[in-house]
């Protein structure tokens, strides 16, 4: 009886097909098969190491060459958050730098809104800080009362430090600005370089968008290519621009309301107030914690009474946990599934990176970042270690964004 092989290649032979290598008889016929494994376990050996390595190397190498990759990576962030209402004047037959230009003008129109709502009156309001420190003790002093065993023993560990001789190493005096000229001479060009660079990045991305989009996809070899990478350009632009769209609003939202209830409460600079807490609430789980701590800074530094002092920061933290554990995920919460642990390592890296504009992007980061991976797969190490997988794809189903776009979810397997 013949066996599986010889079949085919008799039947081959009577079709007129041409006959097969030998080394795709052999790896048909499964005697090639370890050898396609150990290739496969290489492949993904190389795969990890080389992930490896680049994790270990990026963040030094971000870290070091902040001056250039912070302003390029706002830039890019902005730029596709701003792709949708590019599209929408291109569809109304506005051409694409004039398009660009026009979503350039808005952005910066509303940063400099934010920038005077915020920073402005903020300057004005903590300059005031080294007068009202006696209110500030006043109202503390009530809490200090509490805890003056715990002071006393504080202040004897410290007295006990500062009489402990330091060795002092010589270092070489550097004399402070003595003017504002000479503070900007010596530190305003490189933030001014570094906007300029940011404005021209974002203008150049927009205004060749659809011709670098166009571009990328035709120049796939394949129909699947091309498909997927026109899906995954299409994820990125509608996953960030979706986020960045309902996280602002929502945002808005709860720093208005926080800053109509800080005017009834007689708050001064109640539009500065919910400005950063609009602003901080960007950050996951840390920004609203900064903000309720600059709100009762606010308060003791207003009102005489500690109680009354303490209610701003509670009222907006308490409109806070409304707004996290029902409007969001009432708005968001089916539509954009991220792991709160990779959340929290986002923030962690981005924010040991960047500080605080790292924090601010480590989101709509990890939305890039997911985004492309789960197109391109994932460095199978479960797979590595117990079977031969290298990458996994997940399988995910499409769902719509209240503010337009899609999202795609779901787990799937390689």
């Amino acid at each position: 009886m013949d066996s599986p092989g010889e079949t085919r290649r008799r039947i081959d032979a009577d079709k007129g097909v041409p006959a097969a290598p030998a080394a795709a008889v052999v790896d048909e016929m499964g005697e090639a098969g370890p050898v396609a494994e150990r290739r496969d376990r290489m492949l993904a050996g190389l795969t990890l190491v080389a992930t490896a390595g680049l994790v270990l190397a990026l963040p030094f190498a971000l870290k070091s060459g902040a001056e250039f990759f912070l302003p390029l990576t706002v830039a890019l962030v902005i730029a596709i958050a701003l792709v949708p209402v590019l599209e929408w004047l291109e569809r109304r037959r506005v051409p694409s730098a004039l398009a660009a230009i026009l979503c350039l003008l808005v952005f910066i129109v509303a940063a400099n809104v934010a920038v005077a709502a915020i920073l402005v009156p903020a300057t004005d309001f903590f300059r005031l800080l080294p007068s009202r420190i006696d209110r500030i003790q006043s109202n503390l002093a009530p809490l200090l009362d509490l805890y003056s065993n715990l002071e006393k023993y504080v202040n004897r560990t410290l007295r006990t430090v500062a009489d402990t001789p330091i060795r002092r190493t010589p270092n070489a005096a550097v004399s402070p600005p003595s003017s504002f000229l000479e503070l900007a001479a010596t530190s305003a060009p490189a933030v001014i370089v570094q906007v300029l660079f940011g404005v021209l990045v974002i203008f150049f991305f927009l205004s060749g968008w659809t011709r670098m989009r166009k571009r990328t996809i035709a120049g796939r070899t394949s129909f699947d290519g091309a498909m997927a990478t026109a899906r995954v350009i299409q994820d990125v632009v509608d996953d960030v621009s979706a986020y960045l769209g309902t996280i602002t609003v929502i945002n808005l939202l709860l720093g208005a309301i926080v800053a109509g209830a800080l005017y009834l409460l007689g708050m001064p600079y109640p539009v500065m107030w919910g400005g950063i807490v609009a602003l901080f609430n960007y950050v996951p789980y840390f920004g609203p914690v900064v903000a309720a701590f600059l709100l009762a800074i606010g308060g003791l530094m207003t009102f005489a009474d500690i109680w009354t002092a303490l209610l701003p920061p509670a009222m907006m933290y308490g409109c806070h946990l409304i707004e996290a554990n029902a409007v969001t995920p009432f708005v968001v919460g089916h539509r954009l599934t991220i792991s709160p642990l990779l959340i929290l390592v986002s923030l962690s890296f981005w924010g040991w990176v960047w500080g605080t504009a790292g924090a601010l992007l480590a989101v709509p980061l990890l939305i890039i970042i997911q985004t492309v991976l789960n197109a391109a797969g994932k460095p199978d190490i479960a797979g590595f270690l117990f079977e031969r997988g290298t990458l996994v794809r997940p399988v995910r189903e499409r769902r719509r964004w209240p503010f337009g776009g899609a999202e795609e979810s779901g787990a799937g397997n390689g």
